[in-house]
């Protein structure tokens, strides 16, 4: 009978678990909050905690890294992977540390959960910053396989892998798989020249103890489309919306991260404004590493 109890208490105890949230905190509570929501699915923010989340909160900041359910370290085997399901966790993030209003620093995919949480809660956010986040998924996968045509004009291998592709259902984790993979190759995600800096970042992160723990989920990306409808969006409508409803937007891009068009960039500088945009040289998709002099001192600008 006790080896049954015992079994059953630490069954209990696994699922409950299960249901925890990985957080940390940075920085004086009293400060400013930043939440940062990382990319994915299948995404965690070991790397934005591994190199810039202690910096960030030295300039003043009260900074929140987590990771989202079912995610990197929030284990959870019933994890869902629906929107709505990411919004009850930033609540519970709310009420957990008595917050009335949060800076939203969102990085990738991270973009669409920031913004269609701050659409729905829009009194929980007091601005709203997208770095190097999705906003028009559709766009952005027609750039990486439009531009990788051109880059490969007459290679069949390519061009073969590519009208593959494009046959695919475009709400699928397939597509988004197979487009991010070839982005991948093309180097879409690195920086063209990297600094000492920079370097010297990702070496520490990837030598450290946060780099051991960047776990990696991948059956996510699959539940995501399987539970969440919508799996396809233009999240740009929202925004406007956001604005509307009086809570600023910054973004904050890489001119050398290639899975954003021109034309997307310059959308997406238009609803932000002249004075909450800024564009980075020699910068990719992990902008907090590649340049983080720069990253840094916009937000500080922004918000100090």
């Amino acid at each position: 009978m006790k080896s049954s109890l015992a079994a059953l208490f630490l069954l209990l105890s696994f699922f409950a678990k299960g249901q925890d949230l990985y957080i940390k905190t940075y920085g004086n509570k009293k400060d400013k909050t930043i939440i940062f929501i990382h990319g994915g699915p299948s995404g965690n923010a070991t790397l934005f905690e591994g190199t810039t989340a202690k910096n960030l909160a030295d300039l003043g900041f009260y900074v929140i890294a987590y990771d989202r359910r079912g995610e990197g370290r929030s284990a959870d085997p019933d994890a869902k992977f629906t929107y709505e399901e990411a919004f009850q966790d930033l609540n519970s993030i709310y009420k957990k540390y008595h917050l009335k209003k949060a800076i939203l620093l969102c990085h990738s995919f991270g973009g669409l959960v920031g913004t269609l949480y701050c659409n729905k809660y829009p009194q929980n956010v007091s601005a709203l910053v997208l770095a190097g986040a999705l906003f028009s998924q559709q766009e952005t996968y027609d750039h990486i396989l439009n531009s990788t045509k051109k880059a490969h004009y007459g290679d069949s291998k390519t061009l073969n892998k590519i009208a593959y592709i494009e046959k695919l259902d475009k709400n699928s984790a397939g597509y988004r798989k197979h487009c991010y993979d070839l982005a991948s190759d093309e180097n879409y995600f690195k920086m063209p020249k990297p600094t000492k800096a920079s370097k010297k970042l990702y070496i520490d992160y990837e030598s450290g103890e946060f780099y051991k723990t960047n776990i990696r989920n991948k059956n996510a990306p699959l539940l995501f489309y399987q539970n969440e409808k919508q799996n396809n969006i233009d999240s740009r409508p929202f925004l406007k919306n956001i604005k509307t409803a009086s809570v600023p937007i910054y973004g904050i891009y890489g001119k050398d991260d290639g899975i954003f068009s021109s034309a997307q960039i310059t959308s997406i500088k238009s609803i932000a404004g002249e004075n909450h945009f800024a564009f980075l040289d020699n910068c990719s998709h992990y902008l907090f590493v590649d340049q983080q002099n720069d990253f840094l001192s916009n937000i500080k600008k922004w918000f100090k």
